[in-house]
């Protein structure tokens, strides 16, 4: 590898490190960040607004306006060159542009012609991502425009940095996704220096974008706040329940083993699915699926166990929904236990190398890894695992899938 190709390469994985500290990719959607995207569309006139952050594989949308995608695949990306080169892009005819007349977004949806994106500079110096407007005709862009979008995107790093602050999640009241992240770590830390049980619960809301594409994100909000409601009811002052996703929730239960840890898991279902709802003068009501792990005897990795929780709530959703699973040893991969957290960029290599995917390692240990990807839609079941940082290509078996999520042991 040359001398510029590792440059490169360093600069991404720090990158990747810095947007990893703000813990906020795949998080609910927030007020502050929607505000902003308003903001830019009643300023600007156009139709696309879109707080961007840039992993190793997609680009995901913190806030959106105009756009049904939650994000895309990076490599079309327009917000690449912004990131790359730390200064905003103004496109004012895709098409007429040789850079991107050809662009899958633009010959396809959404149909981009005119794009200006300012980066999201973390205080380091990083670009995590991009503010950026879209339209599907040319647009003209001033200096004194481009200074405001540049501003505004300042706006959004600011935002970043106070909800490293923020303890709880506005809408619901739960425990912020980091908060919860912390607590898990102290209490798995006391559970095991004072040898106490300890079981962590995690619940996805079934079906929930169906709720909102019929009854409207107030409604679909109005849900989210009264099924946190509904389970603080069977909860103990000493047990957390934070927001972790978009209905995405976890419970931390000291104190408690397997049995009586599933026992409130199926109180808490019961209490979800007993909470009516109205709309439209129509009476709904919703269903939740389970995971419930507990923490084994020198159980110290928060996010191995945090995986094990997971892995239960994928199986019950497999299942039929509206369940609880209790995870068992088996049906994890069996070195997850000595995964790290990471975030790093990959590919995976397949059919002789001829074809690849890009890829963002989420976890990694001497023995495997979990890997998010856009869709593991066409992928085999062994595969090569290529790391940004790391010269060697590690052949890996496939031990674990989701659409978008693969558990892999290295061969």
């Amino acid at each position: 590898m040359t001398t510029a190709p590792r440059l490169e390469c360093s600069r991404e994985a720090a990158r990747l490190a810095a947007l990893d500290r703000y813990d906020v990719l795949d998080t609910p959607r927030e007020e502050a960040f929607d505000r902003i995207t308003r903001l830019a569309k009643r300023i600007f006139d156009v139709p696309i607004v879109l707080v961007s952050l840039v992993d190793a594989h997609r680009q995901w949308f913190k806030s959106r306006i105009g756009l049904d995608l939650q994000q895309t695949e990076r490599e079309p990306a327009f917000c690449n060159i912004p990131i790359a080169q730390n200064a905003p892009l103004v496109v004012p005819d895709a098409r007429a542009d040789p850079r991107f007349a050809g662009n899958a977004f633009v010959v396809g949806e959404p149909g981009v012609r005119f794009y200006a994106g300012a980066p999201i500079v973390s205080p380091g110096g990083h670009v995590l991502g991009t503010l950026c407007l879209i339209d599907r005709k040319p647009h003209e862009f001033s200096a004194d425009q481009l200074e405001t979008l540049t501003e505004l995107a300042q706006v959004v790093m600011d935002e970043l940095e106070l909800r490293q602050l923020a303890n709880s999640d506005a809408l619901t009241g739960a425990a912020s996704r980091r908060a919860f992240r912390e607590e898990l770590g102290r209490a798995l830390h006391l559970a095991t220096r004072h040898d106490h049980e300890l079981s962590l619960v995690v619940f996805d809301l079934d079906d929930f974008k169906q709720i909102n594409d019929k009854h409207g994100h107030s409604t679909g909000d109005a849900v989210l706040a009264r099924s946190v409601a509904a389970c603080l009811g069977q909860l103990r002052v000493s047990d957390v329940i934070g927001r972790l996703g978009g209905e995405e929730f976890g419970v931390l239960l000291p104190h408690t083993g397997a049995r009586a840890a599933f026992e409130v898991a199926e109180r808490l279902r019961a209490a979800i699915a007993e909470a009516s709802f109205s709309s439209g003068g129509e009476t709904f009501h919703v269903t939740a699926s389970f995971g419930v792990a507990t923490r084994l005897r020198g159980t110290v990795d928060a996010d191995a166990l945090m995986r094990e929780a997971d892995a239960a709530l994928y199986l019950a959703k497999a299942q039929g929904r509206d369940r609880c699973v209790m995870a068992r040893p088996a049906e994890i991969p069996a070195d997850s236990s000595g995964r790290r957290r990471v975030l790093k960029g990959g590919k995976i290599l397949f059919d002789r190398r001829t074809r690849s995917r890009d890829c963002t390692i989420r976890s990694l240990s001497d023995s495997g890894a979990g890997i998010d990807v856009v869709s593991s839609a066409g992928l085999p079941d062994t595969f090569e695992l290529a790391i940004d940082t790391d010269a060697k290509v590690r052949p890996c078996r496939l031990v674990g899938l989701t659409d978008r999520r693969l558990e892999v042991e290295f061969m």
